[in-house]
C-alpha cells in the first residue's frame, strides 16, 4: 500500500520490513501496515513485539501515524492457534497474562502517541483488530466494512488491550454492552453512529479521507499539537475513572486456564 501524498510535504521515504508489518514514512506521516494478509491480518506476540518496536523507536518528527492493514481485511483478530499454543505449554495460562500485557503496551502506545494516530480500516474489524482501532484518536473505514467482538461467543472476556473501556468511551454503556453480549456483527453505517469510526466513505476514498485528516494535521504547531494531544489524553483517562483495563491480561489468562481445564476434564 502506497500513500497518497499529502499536498506539498517533502517525501522522506523510509520502507521498512518486519515480520508481520510494512511501514513507509513520508515526511511527518508514517504509515505502518498490519501485513500477514493470507493469515487475514490476525493479531499474534510477533505482530505485537513488532508494533512495539515501532512505535517505540517512532521518530520525533512524526506528526501522524497511520493504521492500516494489507488483504481483504483490516484485522481478524487475535489468533486462537496461537491462545492454543500458549496453554500447551502452560496450562496456567503464563503465556496468555503475558501476550496480553504487550497488547495492553501496544494500544496504550498508539492512545497516547504524540503523534495523531489514524485507523485505515477495511473488509472485517473484528476483536483485537477493533481494539487496535478504537485506541487510535481518528478512525476511517470503507463504507462496506464490518465490525465484530466475538470474544464472548468463544468463552473469552472482552479483556484485550483496554478494548472495553475505549468502546464505553467511545459508544456508551448501553451500546456497548449491547454489542459484547450479543457478538453481532454491525456496519461501517452503525459505526459511526455509535462513534465507534468519525467518518465511513466508498473504499476507493480512504486515502483521500485519511490525507483530508493527515494534511491539517502536519501543517499545525508541534508543540501545540503534542499538548492538545496530551489534554484529549488527560480528559480521555479521566472519564475512565473506574477503568479495570490494567487487570486484563490477569482476567484473560484466568478465564482461558479454567476454560483449558475444564475442557481437559472432558
Amino acid at each position: 500500500m502506497t500513500p497518497r501524498p499529502l499536498g506539498t510535504l517533502p517525501a522522506l521515504p523510509e520502507d521498512r520490513i518486519f515480520k508481520t508489518l510494512r511501514t513507509h514514512r513520508q515526511g511527518p506521516v508514517l504509515t505502518v501496515e498490519l501485513h500477514v494478509p493470507e493469515q487475514g491480518n490476525v493479531v499474534t506476540d510477533a505482530m505485537l513485539d513488532d508494533l512495539l518496536e515501532v512505535l517505540h523507536e517512532q521518530d520525533p518528527a512524526v506528526r501522524v501515524v497511520v493504521l492500516a492493514g494489507a488483504g481483504d481485511d483490516f484485522s481478524l483478530g487475535g489468533d486462537r492457534a496461537e491462545f492454543a499454543q500458549h496453554l500447551s505449554h502452560d496450562p496456567g495460562a503464563g503465556g496468555v497474562r503475558v501476550s496480553g500485557a504487550k497488547a495492553r503496551r501496544v494500544c496504550d502506545a498508539l492512545g497516547g502517541n504524540p503523534a495523531v494516530t489514524i485507523a485505515r480500516l477495511h473488509g472485517k474489524v473484528v476483536g483485537a483488530g477493533l481494539a487496535l482501532a478504537l485506541a487510535c484518536d481518528l478512525r476511517v473505514a470503507a463504507d462496506d466494512a464490518t465490525f465484530r467482538l466475538p470474544e464472548l461467543a468463544l468463552g473469552l472476556p472482552s479483556a484485550w488491550g483496554g478494548v472495553l473501556p475505549r468502546l464505553v468511551s467511545e459508544a456508551g454503556a448501553a451500546r456497548a454492552r449491547e454489542l459484547v453480549l450479543t457478538g453481532r456483527s454491525f456496519t461501517a453505517q452503525e459505526a459511526v453512529h455509535l462513534s465507534v469510526l468519525q467518518r465511513a466513505v466508498p473504499a476507493h476514498e480512504l486515502d483521500a479521507a485519511v490525507a483530508a485528516w493527515a494534511g491539517p494535521v502536519v501543517r499545525r504547531p508541534a508543540a501545540a499539537l503534542r499538548v492538545t494531544k496530551t489534554l484529549f489524553h488527560s480528559l480521555s483517562a479521566a472519564t475512565r475513572m473506574a477503568d479495570v483495563s490494567a487487570l486484563d491480561a490477569e482476567l484473560m489468562a484466568a478465564v482461558v486456564s479454567e476454560l483449558h481445564h475444564a475442557r481437559a476434564a472432558d
